[in-house]
């Protein structure tokens, strides 16, 4: 256990040092299910009854509400349930007397705070993926119920039950992955999780009955599983990003033709000012025309002599 937690502590410890970019941001919910492995509980007591419980695969729910800074810190809130139908609980009594069911059923709830940090992938450019670890301590419930054992050795007649409601300290470790949806909506993310959570001070009592003889055996055994997590999580502090402007207006070329006449003063070739102003109008519809047509006509008078004409 020092390990486990020596271990989560150097990790949140050295989270600091990796900038990200951070798209998660404010206020956020999240919720999420999936299937959980409990270890097998396996104890002996000091009088020497054995006790061991196996469980099938289990269902697992979480739901949290959270925090998220801009370095890429998250702290959230949450609530879980776990809960699995036995597979097989074997009693060994010290005589050596054995019994076995497969009945009952195991459930686990409580409440965590969990510290999490999220990496970015957008300098390798993934901008949508984005993983995230972390650790939470909190309380959490045991209950076990309806799980027994009957045995018939020779003449002796063993029934066992084992029960509880006890509930105690609990830690767990995550690590996860978060596809951004905000194609559908702002903030709103898939996630993927894997999660370890165990408790310190689970308690399981054996009431064993030979006969006229009742027995009580108290066992605090190892109580751990592992999760697998698909959910949902929504941030309200992403907003939507701005529209791209509109894009700029196609001038549309000009499809009527415009004549520009130039005259020219009696018996002068150079340019009168009201002409140069016509060519300058000339030269700016260049540009808003699909072609350009230029004619030049003369003209010439008989007012002079012939060799001068």
């Amino acid at each position: 256990m020092k390990f486990r937690f020596s271990l989560m502590a150097a990790t949140m410890l050295a989270l600091p040092a990796l900038a990200q970019a951070q798209p998660v941001s404010g206020i956020y919910i999240g919720a999420g299910a999936g299937s959980s492995w409990r270890d097998k509980i396996s104890e002996r007591a000091a009088g020497g009854t054995q006790l061991s419980v196996s469980t099938e695969v289990g269902f697992i729910g979480v739901g949290s509400v959270g925090y998220a800074f801009r370095n890429g810190m998250r702290l959230e809130l949450e609530g879980n349930y776990r809960s699995y139908a036995v597979g097989t609980s074997v009693v060994t009594l010290p005589n050596g007397a054995q019994g076995s069911s497969s009945s009952g059923r195991i459930s686990t709830y409580g409440g965590m705070g969990n510290i999490l940090y999220d990496f970015s992938l957008a300098s390798f450019g993934v901008p949508y993926i984005s993983p995230y670890i972390g650790a939470g301590i909190g309380f959490g419930v045991s209950d076990v119920s309806r799980v027994g054992a009957r045995a018939n050795s020779g003449a002796l007649l063993t029934t066992n039950n084992v029960s509880t409601n006890h509930g105690g300290f609990a830690y767990q470790g995550i690590a996860g992955l978060s596809f951004g949806l905000s194609q559908y909506a702002p903030g709103l993310a898939l996630t993927l999780e894997y999660r370890y959570y165990a408790t310190t001070a689970s308690e399981l009592r054996l009431t064993s009955s030979n006969g006229n003889t009742v027995s009580r055996t108290n066992y605090t055994p190892n109580d751990a599983n592992h999760s697998a997590l698909l959910g949902l999580r929504y941030s309200f502090g992403v907003t939507p990003p701005p529209a791209p402007p509109p894009p700029a207006p196609v001038p549309m070329a000009q499809t009527v033709a415009r004549t520009y006449l130039v005259f020219f003063d009696w018996n002068r070739a150079d340019l009168t000012d009201r002409a140069r102003q016509i060519i300058a109008e000339a030269a700016t519809a260049r540009t808003t025309v699909r072609s350009t047509r230029i004619e030049v006509s003369g003209h010439a008078d008989r007012s002079g002599s012939d060799a001068y004409n």
